[in-house]
């Protein structure tokens, strides 16, 4: 919504990791195994394309948009992301894609990994009972059934995950805007975001 706002490129950093978690998965490969993980990374081919329908991701030619949004390949991502060779790819990757500027770049670590310079830094919080009815009424819509509480469960274990990994944890860059989501609407985070940005 703020990409579109500002007539941006977005860039959907998160879905690249769930699309190496996909085809590790489809290929047999451990989220754990680094090698075979650097293996995989080394002939992936990932893009975005814009459609009717909003952002597709293309992964070795092939739209895995709405593949990559299984909970297992959720959890697959969270893993996948703490190996060093699919991190270095992936970040090299988003790097070559915004080396353009006009891109706003959503992901765990975009303001202290991989655009550290970048101009206006976010860190969106939410209480983590509203992340997951967010997440659970984004799944009943797409027709999956899962109860409130394993939705919650899987929320809190992937941000415990993702914050205590060694590479790349997932914290606020010092010089990031904090917005608390909770009770808000998207269309007022973006009012938040684009008020700052006006006002540089």
């Amino acid at each position: 919504m703020l990409a579109c706002r500002l007539n941006y490129i977005y860039l959907d950093t998160g879905a690249m990791y769930r699309a190496v978690a996909l085809r590790a998965q489809k290929e047999g490969i451990d989220p754990k195994d680094e090698p075979a993980l650097e293996r995989l990374c080394g002939d992936m081919e990932i893009s975005f394309r814009e459609s009717g329908e909003g952002q597709r991701l293309i992964c070795q030619g092939e739209d895995v948009t709405e593949r990559i949004r299984d909970p297992e390949i959720g959890w697959m991502a969270s893993v996948v992301s703490t190996m060093r060779p699919v991190r270095e790819a992936l970040s090299a990757l988003q790097r070559k894609m915004g080396s353009r500027g006009g891109v706003v770049a959503e992901g765990r670590d975009m303001g202290t990994v991989v655009f550290p310079g970048a101009r206006f830094k976010f860190f969106l919080v939410a209480d983590p009972r509203e992340r997951s009815l967010r997440r659970y009424r984004e799944l009943k819509a797409k027709g999956r059934e899962m109860k409130l509480e394993e939705v919650e469960r899987e929320v809190r274990e992937r941000d415990a995950q993702d914050s205590s990994r060694e590479l790349a944890p997932l914290r606020p860059a010092e010089d990031a805007h904090l917005i608390d989501s909770t009770g808000l609407t998207p269309e007022e985070v973006v009012a938040q975001m684009l008020a700052i940005i006006q006002k540089s």
